[in-house]
């Protein structure tokens, strides 16, 4: 990674704040600090971030409140630090628009190689000439759907539409693929790159939040985001 990257680091513990920090200096990361979800909400309208790293329970507004404030307006990468371990809180933490998860106490080391990872993901692509250049920058259309994959854009019927890295991953992954079943498994694996927790709920919130973003009233193609039951999911196109 050549560019210097900023990272916000929103958590009400100062230890948790020295450590990560130790860890960021050392990757030539820079980075701020908030200990509130308010600072930290005026300080991401004041500066650029690449990434926050947002604890989910603080005092007063929660990380959950600020994740969901900042989905409003940002698709900035978030991963939320928290010390419950319950599904139903990192089921939650996804719907609120969270790209990642990870439960305390955590290595900083994982901390580390999950933002590198994230941050792969939603670097702008380097410009190159010749046909590369003009494949990496193809679309993928159906219909009024569209999507540009190295550049993390959607379009529908012509408007943009604010979806997470992850969610644009998974869109592509099943329209490029169309008829083709995945199981919660593979999309873990393919998308997420880890074990996320072995929690395959993750999936069936990711594709709840591309069904409320995307719909199909058109005539002509018409495709859906289609749930087989007992296997997963796929992507299917009726001309």
């Amino acid at each position: 990674m050549n560019k210097t990257y900023r990272i916000l680091i929103c958590d009400d513990d100062p230890i948790v704040h020295q450590s990560l920090s130790l860890y960021l200096d050392n990757e030539e990361f820079e980075h701020d600090s908030a200990f509130t979800g308010n600072e930290a909400l005026d300080m991401l309208k004041k500066a650029h971030y690449d990434l926050m790293l947002l604890d989910q329970m603080m005092p007063g507004i929660s990380g959950m409140e600020v994740c969901q404030t900042v989905r409003k307006t940002s698709q900035i990468p978030i991963i939320m630090l928290t010390a419950r371990g319950e599904e139903i809180d990192r089921i939650l933490g996804l719907e609120m628009g969270a790209d990642d998860y990870i439960v305390k106490p955590f290595s900083p080391r994982e901390v580390i190689s999950r933002i590198k990872a994230v941050l792969r993901r939603t670097a702008p692509q380097e410009e190159s000439s010749g046909a590369h250049a003009q494949e990496s920058m193809a679309s993928i259309c159906y219909g009024t759907l569209e999507i540009q994959p190295e550049r993390y854009s959607v379009r529908l019927k012509g408007q943009p539409i604010a979806c997470t890295p992850r969610e644009v991953e998974l869109l592509t992954l099943l329209i490029t693929n169309p008829g083709r079943v995945f199981d919660r498994e593979q999309i873990l694996s393919r998308i997420w790159g880890y074990d996320f927790f072995g929690d395959t709920r993750t999936v069936d919130t990711h594709i709840k939040r591309l069904r409320q973003k995307l719909t199909c009233d058109e005539m002509g193609t018409i495709w859906d985001i289609v749930t087989v039951y007992g296997k997963g999911y796929k992507f299917e196109v009726i001309s």
